[in-house]
């Protein structure tokens, strides 16, 4: 394995490569963070990602790329797929009738909303449009959108108005993917105004799960969400006794993972 400081002289199918891996598993990645992280310009990592584009693979975006897998268009194409659904079947043993639930977006909150069972009666506030289209098929399911303008980085509703309806609820759980979990980190993102909607609906929610694959264990973003502490359940497609968890265990005794 390459130490994080050695200069790695990758070859344009490695680099390729290596961008399609960084955006798959964190959603979105910037030209600058790809620059960093390949050892090359980010003139270089944007005609890569040109080529990505023409290619199908991913989706560019202002000043970075995102994974196919996120965009309404293309929800058929999931990195990771059988491990998110794995995640999905453990988070419907966190829901019981009656719950009031605050939903984010992505691919694992997808897959797991169609894991809903349809005799469940369950209101659910969503920030993310396309997890209040995915509930729509749910017969028993009171839907309640918060709105406002949407962020084209996290397709999330996160404008002023997202904050004072986020503020005058308090759901029984909150579920979120994420992008980044780490022991110290905590867990983060890359967009200021998606990190800020995130820590609103902490605050309006009784417990937090965060869904992740474990893939994005030990990896940091540029801006922490929440510390591990305000966490209550980290679910998984691994084992709970698994030994990449026991870090976390460590480190926060309090928190469940499922």
């Amino acid at each position: 394995m390459n130490n994080d400081n050695e200069l790695v002289n990758y070859t344009k199918e490695e680099r390729k490569n290596l961008i399609l891996k960084e955006i798959n598993l964190h959603t979105r990645v910037s030209f600058e963070t790809l620059s960093v992280k390949l050892f090359v310009s980010e003139d270089t990592v944007r005609r890569d990602v040109n080529e990505l584009e023409s290619e199908s693979l991913l989706i560019k975006v202002k000043g970075g790329a995102m994974t196919k897998a996120y965009h309404h268009s293309s929800s058929n194409q999931v990195y990771a797929g059988e491990s998110k659904q794995i995640i999905a079947q453990k988070t419907i043993g966190l829901l019981r009738d009656g719950m009031v639930l605050l939903l984010g977006g992505g691919t694992t909150i997808r897959a797991f909303i169609r894991l809903i069972p349809d005799y469940l009666n369950l209101t659910i506030f969503t920030v993310t449009v396309l997890s209040a289209v995915e509930l729509l098929d749910k017969p028993n399911v009171k839907i309640i959108m918060i709105g406002g303008s949407i962020s084209s980085y996290s397709q999330m509703c996160v404008s002023g108005d997202v904050y004072n309806q986020l503020a005058n609820i308090k759901v029984d759980l909150l579920i979120l993917g994420t992008n980044a979990l780490d022991v110290e980190g905590g867990f983060s993102d890359s967009d200021w105004e998606t990190v800020q909607v995130k820590k609103a609906m902490i605050q309006a929610s009784e417990k937090t799960a965060i869904l992740t694959i474990s893939e994005k264990l030990d990896t940091v973003l540029k801006m922490k969400i929440a510390n591990l502490s305000e966490v209550d359940y980290v679910v998984t497609e691994v084992d709970p006794n698994d030994e990449k968890l026991q870090a976390y265990k460590k480190a926060v005794p309090s928190l469940v993972f499922v």
